[in-house]
């Protein structure tokens, strides 16, 4: 997934840590139903996080010419949840300290898809990079058209089609 295969490949090396261990022990950990991390905590302060941990991934994915659907998929989600709405319709809170600039952008991508990554301060020059905008796009357009669930089985789809590939 995301971690093996667009977070790792830009990670330097770090002695005594097995990065494909650690990401198998994070899924473990997440997939724990006793767990519970609600979507609140989980997107909270994400203007802080995704310049700071996956805008130089993808970047770097971008100039080694590797895999970033999982991480323009992550980006279309921030910007699906900014729109402040369920797929039901029904109000969530956007928490974080530029929700009010957030939401008034993502209420703007159906009609403009770029809206949302146009924001140089989050994305840098992301919105300069093709590659990265049709996978965001194609994210988010299945967002809205099919919803999470059905967007994320496709991504895992996809993931097996190219692992089936490679064997």
């Amino acid at each position: 997934g995301y971690l093996d295969h667009e977070a790792a490949p830009t990670l330097p090396p770090v002695p005594g840590i097995d990065v494909h261990d650690y990401s198998r022990s994070i899924v473990e950990r997440f997939s724990n139903a006793q767990i519970g991390d609600p979507l609140e905590r989980v997107c909270a302060w994400t203007s802080d996080r995704i310049p700071k941990f996956l805008v130089p991934s993808i970047r770097a994915q971008l100039e080694s010419g590797g895999e970033l659907s999982r991480s323009a998929a992550v980006v279309a989600s921030w910007a699906r949840y900014a729109e402040g709405v369920d797929e039901q319709g029904h109000p969530i809170e956007v928490v974080d300290r530029l929700a009010p600039a957030l939401i008034e952008t993502a209420g703007r991508q159906r009609e403009d898809p770029d809206a949302f990554i146009r924001d140089r301060r989050l994305f840098d020059a992301l919105l300069d990079a093709p590659r990265f905008v049709d996978a965001f796009r194609s994210a988010l357009s299945s967002l809205h058209e099919h919803g999470a669930r059905a967007t994320l089985e496709s991504l895992v789809r996809a993931q097996r089609g190219v692992e089936k590939e490679g064997a």
